[in-house]
């Protein structure tokens, strides 16, 4: 635990110890997102939603642009008490409990519809709470999008055209097999140093959703977005079970409540953000294109395959996505 983690620490207790003198309980939710995003308009809801259900009884105090820290180190808070809430990618909970990995398979849902049945059926309630073990206990999921290709100098219309390219992904198993797959050349790279890389050829594109591709500012200079959709990993809103379990039978419903309608009302924020975002690419003369996604489904098949092969503990869960 670095100094400045112990630094946190030491406020929160402080704060933690005294925060019931009149009679509230007060629910601090830490994370990296700016205020403009759709994911923290969510928590902003659940915000809303959780103290008046509670009467005021049950406050919420959101800190976002990671002013309590990095994503690592604001989970740590969480595993320790001193934080009771944060959102964070599926993919970097898959570090804790491998089922999240299942959310990495290229089209694993069907379209946006069968992804919302799924998250919010059984299947993906069960996989909230397998965090619990890790003092990670899953409260919603958040729609984080779909990411799909974008590229500088050629359009990808099918998956032949990516044949040569090299793309930056995440530094991710499954999102490196996926764009090899197709065959590309996947490149991991940090996310901070992509613009840079892509206006000297470095990589010839990317893959993200349009929120981000247009927030970073790669729209400027990518001019080719491919709308193949081939994942589509969500946000996960979490709670410390150090906090949780410290909560009456009454005031865990209205948290459960709370951090269910935020997704809802999540859901409608991040649509208007895709269009604000799909109308400013376009305006800046990106062209988009729409894909025959039968082809890219095709191409990856062989990454489900594989991850099936090698966690055969998950066939079962990805079969039952498949049916559902």
């Amino acid at each position: 635990m670095n100094y400045k983690l112990i630094l946190l620490v030491f406020l929160f207790a402080n704060l933690i110890s005294c925060k019931e003198d009149d009679g509230t309980k007060m629910l601090y939710l830490a994370h990296g997102l700016p205020r403009t995003h759709p994911v923290h308009k969510g928590m902003e809801e659940f915000k809303r939603v959780l103290e008046k259900e509670s009467n005021g009884t049950l406050k919420v105090k959101i800190f976002s642009d990671a002013q309590l820290g990095s994503e690592r180190e604001v989970l740590e808070l969480l595993q320790i008490g001193s934080v009771a809430a944060t959102k964070v990618s599926a993919a970097t909970l898959s570090n804790f409990v491998p089922e999240y990995h299942i959310f990495g398979v290229p089209y694993l849902f069907r379209d946006k519809q069968h992804q919302y049945d799924v998250l919010e059926g059984p299947i993906g309630k069960s996989i909230l709470e397998k965090g619990s073990k890790f003092w990670l206990r899953g409260l919603c999921y958040y729609d984080a999008g779909s990411r799909s290709f974008y590229t500088s100098n050629k359009a990808i219309r099918t998956p032949d055209d990516l044949s040569g390219l090299k793309i930056r992904v995440m530094n991710n198993q499954m999102a490196i097999n996926m764009v090899n797959s197709m065959g590309g050349s996947a490149t991991p790279l940090s996310y901070s140093e992509l613009y840079t890389a892509i206006q000297q050829g470095v990589v010839d594109g990317a893959e993200n959703n349009p929120p981000s591709f247009v927030s970073s500012n790669h729209y400027e200079i990518c001019k080719y977005y491919t709308l193949d959709e081939h994942s589509a990993v969500p946000d996960v809103l979490l709670i410390g079970t150090k906090y949780w379990n410290k909560l009456t039978d009454e005031q865990k419903k209205w948290v459960q409540k709370a951090a269910d309608e935020s997704a809802q009302a999540e859901k409608v924020f991040w649509n208007e953000s895709v269009e604000e975002s799909m109308k400013i690419a376009i305006e800046a003369g990106v062209e988009v294109i729409k894909p025959d996604k039968s082809l890219f489904t095709e191409k990856s098949k062989s990454v489900l395959e594989d991850f099936v092969k090698n966690n055969p503990e998950m066939a079962t869960i990805v079969d039952q996505i498949k049916n559902q």
